[in-house]
């Protein structure tokens, strides 16, 4: 398990369960690492291909509450005692009840999409994040600056995304997918569009994605128009009482992925999302 380098100081490392991407930010005195995989084990593994790379001092961000970007929270902070774990309030919030709810979810899902881990993602012994990012702030890696900017809700009400100025870089979380289509399960189909104009304002050249292979802008903008005009079908679908079934079916994406997205627009116009 390698990193690869994708811009001047910028690692990604493709873990193969659930194809999710983990980030490395190299800086002269620290390193950031973006996402920190499922379990201890695979955080283990984690920490190992990190030191290959650099052995400074490492700080984490969480790009959203889901459990396959932030489990291994605790082996990261216990490979570099001190780090500060960063994320947006309400991934800070998804930990607030000692990650009761948080687990109980990441147990059904891992159930489904990767049964093999299941079982360590019942028993992971959470660490949650320290630091809220609400709106932006700058974190200083000694010769370089990473951005990190909360745009809106999309595929989750609190997605963080990290920018690297100086290698024109954006680590996107779950707001881009590659390999495979949007999750929608905790979405927000009718802001998401607007979310991934305000990435794409950023001018980068290189995407990292949450999960898949590294895109450019290209990408990412076919990936805004999908989302847009699934966007406008759910909100023509509910002007005319169209049944969900129907607008999925128009939608640029699998049926029922879409048929997902579907209803929580048609709940968000309902004002009960």
């Amino acid at each position: 398990m390698n990193f690869t380098e994708v811009a001047p100081g910028v690692h990604v490392l493709r873990y193969p369960v659930l194809d999710v991407n983990v980030t490395l930010i190299v800086g002269s005195e620290t390193a950031m690492v973006v996402d920190t995989l499922a379990t201890p084990s695979q955080a283990l593994e984690l920490v190992g291909a990190i030191r290959t790379v650099t052995d400074r001092p490492l700080t984490v961000v969480n790009t959203h509450a889901h459990f396959d970007h932030c489990f291994g929270n605790a082996v990261l902070v216990e490979a570099s005692p001190g780090a500060t774990v960063r994320a947006h309030p309400s991934t800070v919030e998804a930990f607030a009840d000692d990650g009761v709810r948080l687990r109980r979810d990441a147990y059904a899902e891992a159930q489904t999409l990767a049964p093999q881990i299941a079982d360590q993602v019942a028993t992971t012994v959470l660490w949650p994040p320290d630091t809220a990012v609400a709106d932006q702030a700058t974190v200083d890696l000694g010769d370089r600056t990473v951005g990190l900017h909360y745009f809106g809700r999309g595929h989750t009400a609190g997605d963080l995304v990290v920018h690297v100025p100086d290698a024109g870089t954006v680590v996107a979380g779950d707001l881009v997918e590659e390999g495979a289509p949007p999750s929608f399960s905790d979405s927000y189909p009718l802001e998401w569009p607007d979310t991934l104009t305000a990435v794409l304002a950023l001018q980068p050249s290189v995407v990292v994605p949450g999960h898949g292979a590294v895109v450019d802008r290209d990408f990412v903008v076919q990936q805004r128009a999908d989302l847009s005009r699934l966007e406008w079908l759910i909100r023509d679908g509910d002007r005319v009482g169209a049944p969900a079934e129907s607008v999925a079916a128009e939608a640029p994406f699998p049926r029922e992925v879409a048929l997902t997205a579907v209803r929580r627009g048609f709940a968000a116009l309902a004002g009960t999302l």
